[in-house]
């Protein structure tokens, strides 16, 4: 997460002069005709950017933060009329910081268990479609398009095209328009390694995958801790071919 501590001087000596120019009452036209120009203004835009974004993310972690408050500090500051002692600031921005990181193991924890009470909910539903059969292991899988060809072996380099997506429908990821991925079997997620041994070479898969099959407690950036990852896999073939791009990230 970003915090304020990390704005730097420059962006908000900008930030501070831009509030200034908005509160005049006879504000000078902007004229962006110059380089210098262009490059000031753009580097105002973006500490005003990133100043909005933090205090959005502070405020989902019941932190919030007054923007009117934040520019007269910087006032203040330039001004050399600052109201806290430079041990003050740095005491207070040190207790946000720690609040902040503790509210966000909070919404990560909470996130996180109703992922669980979610991912158990749909493969409990799912696992009553027709043609949806489970493994051993928990892992589902439905048969979109049968085929005759070989299949391979945990220790075989497949190749494949696919599409992942969280059980609320949100895709992560997709070979479509990257073209397929190539890696070995016994190098990715289990459910992967599982389900892909089950499939003939022509055929088409949808997976089911359980979130111990998958990253289970682990956070993986746009795939949230206890996930239920649903994958639409088509096996290509078996062995090394290139060109071909490598294991999906979300798969290994």
């Amino acid at each position: 997460m970003r915090l304020l501590t990390k704005v730097s001087l420059i962006a908000a000596t900008v930030l501070t002069l831009s509030a200034c120019n908005k509160e005049a009452e006879q504000p000078k036209p902007l004229v962006l005709d110059t380089d210098t120009a262009k490059q000031s203004y753009s580097l105002g835009v973006s500490a005003g950017r990133f100043i909005d974004t933090t205090i959005q993310e502070h405020e989902k972690l019941g932190l919030p933060l007054v923007s009117e408050t934040i520019v007269r500090g910087i006032q203040d500051q330039l001004a050399g009329k600052a109201q806290l002692t430079e041990e003050e600031v740095q005491k207070v921005m040190m207790a946000l910081e720690q609040t902040a990181r503790e509210k966000q193991v909070e919404v990560a924890k909470a996130q996180a268990e109703q992922n669980v009470a979610a991912g158990k909910a749909f493969l409990e539903t799912n696992a009553k479609k027709e043609g949806v059969k489970v493994t051993e292991s928990g892992l589902q899988y439905e048969v979109v398009q049968a085929a005759d060809g070989p299949k391979p072996a945990a220790t075989d380099v497949v190749r494949v095209h696919y599409t992942g997506t969280l059980v609320d429908g949100t895709e992560f990821d997709s070979s479509k328009e990257r073209g397929p991925a190539q890696f070995p079997l016994n190098q990715v997620i289990k459910g992967w390694t599982e389900g892909v041994q089950l499939m003939s070479v022509g055929s088409k898969f949808k997976f089911t995958i359980p979130s111990d099959l998958a990253y289970g407690e682990r956070d993986m950036g746009t795939i949230p801790a206890n996930s239920v990852l649903v994958f639409d896999v088509e096996l290509l073939g078996i062995g090394e071919e290139a060109p071909a791009e490598e294991a999906p990230a979300e798969a290994k």
